[in-house]
């Protein structure tokens, strides 16, 4: 069954918990237990309605203050697909926590409240998923029903979200705007009667219209390696497989390869999934190859197609979201993950902070926690890499602490 990934966004109050909790209570995800959790708890609140936010606030201090911290992933199946969404918080000081969520994900629902219209948070929600190039947008103005379900209202923040829209560099998005009441289902799952101008899908309409190839961005051809596989036994005696996940494009049997970093050269004679051989690899397979002569491979190496070489660098300049308490600032070491391969790097120079409310740079000397600035780093060793902006997959990577081994930041590579 198709999996489709979601990130939610929005502000304080906005609705996202209570969204999906609709989301997972019309579609019948939710079980008899969980229901009456959420009955009993929103009777003892005093509440004359259910209060789905219940079904995703995980954290004691989430319930509390009826908001969002972590990153929940919650899951859910309809006949057509299966559904992993990733509510994310909207606070500026879980900007690294958005990052994270929306990181993986196809489409992100952004969440408007009605009476409030576009803010400041939404600039920041909508920049973080042009950042990460997230193809498919659902803009989702919530809380028609304080609104009197107005038309004018929801024209209103169209025009203001298509104006954000305007300044953004990746035109390939698609951003669809749909009215919504979540607290009463209203073009949830199923159409509103109290919204009879809007002739639109309802949000499951269009998640299930959606598919993986619409919101997948093509590019070339990368296999990072994850293990070489040598079984040793009297049936696979000279057996010899890398095996991995393929990005961006196709691969297929004959195909002219190169191994990187030793550019050595050959071709692809088998392609194993499991127990079964393939004459071609898509997108997204977690595959095992094999090739026509014995030749020098281990984890972190990458095997591409020979016509399509990445860049070999030892200096990258990127876009990070700094995402450790201690201050991001020049001269310091960490390690640079890049897909299957760890390099040790030295931060460079670090040009500025990107304001993510659109209103350009600013010239700076570190990045502090849930700052996004552009960053030059020079490596101890070549890197083979894309530009994020042509292959997200070999386009990112994330900076470790070398004392603390935490993950300090996310990078994107221009």
């Amino acid at each position: 069954m198709e999996v489709l990934k979601i990130a939610t966004a929005g502000s304080v109050d906005d609705g996202k918990s209570t969204l999906i909790g609709r989301l997972l209570y019309d579609t019948k995800s939710l079980t008899t237990d969980k229901i009456e959790a959420i009955e009993k708890s929103s009777k003892q609140k005093g509440y004359d309605y259910l209060d789905f936010s219940l079904a995703t606030d995980g954290l004691v201090a989430e319930r509390e203050q009826g908001i969002t911290i972590d990153v929940a992933h919650i899951y859910f199946s309809t006949a057509k697909k299966s559904y992993i969404i990733a509510d994310t918080p909207g606070h500026v000081e879980y900007t690294r926590n958005m990052v994270t969520g929306a990181s993986t994900s196809q489409v992100s629902i952004i969440l408007i409240d009605a009476r409030k219209g576009v803010i400041e948070q939404t600039y920041r929600h909508f920049f973080i998923n042009n950042l990460l190039r997230v193809k498919e947008v659902i803009v989702a103005i919530n809380k028609m029903d304080l609104v009197d379900y107005s038309e004018e209202v929801f024209n209103k923040i169209k025009a203001d979200f298509q104006a954000l829209n305007a300044k953004s560099t990746f035109k390939e998005q698609n951003v669809s705007y749909i009215p919504l009441s979540a607290i009463n289902g209203g073009n949830v799952v199923d159409q509103s009667k109290d919204m009879p101008w809007y002739d639109g899908q309802t949000v499951l309409e269009h998640l299930e219209g959606l598919h993986s190839h619409d919101v997948f961005e093509a590019g070339k051809a990368r296999f990072p390696v994850q293990t070489v596989i040598r079984p040793k036994t009297e049936e696979y005696h000279d057996f010899r497989g890398y095996a991995g996940k393929l990005y961006g494009n196709s691969i297929k049997v004959g195909d002219a390869v190169t191994v990187l970093p030793s550019l050595t050269e050959s071709k692809v004679s088998k392609i194993h999934f499991f127990d079964k051989t393939f004459d071609e690899a898509v997108a997204g397979s977690s595959i095992t190859i094999e090739l026509e002569n014995d030749i020098n491979v281990t984890r972190g190496d990458m095997i591409v197609k020979s016509s399509e070489l990445p860049k070999i660098e030892k200096e990258i300049t990127t876009t990070v979201c700094w995402m450790d308490s201690k201050k991001l600032v020049a001269g310091t070491k960490y390690i640079v993950q890049h897909n299957t391969n760890s390099v040790l790097a030295k931060v460079e120079s670090i040009k500025n902070t990107i304001s993510t409310d659109y209103s350009g740079t600013k010239e700076a000397s570190q990045l502090a926690i849930n700052e996004i600035g552009e960053v030059s780093i020079k490596l101890s060793k070549p890197l083979y890499f894309d530009a994020y902006n042509d292959n997200k997959s070999n386009g990112a990577f994330i900076l470790i602490d070398t004392a603390t081994n935490t993950t300090a930041g996310v990078g994107f590579i221009r």
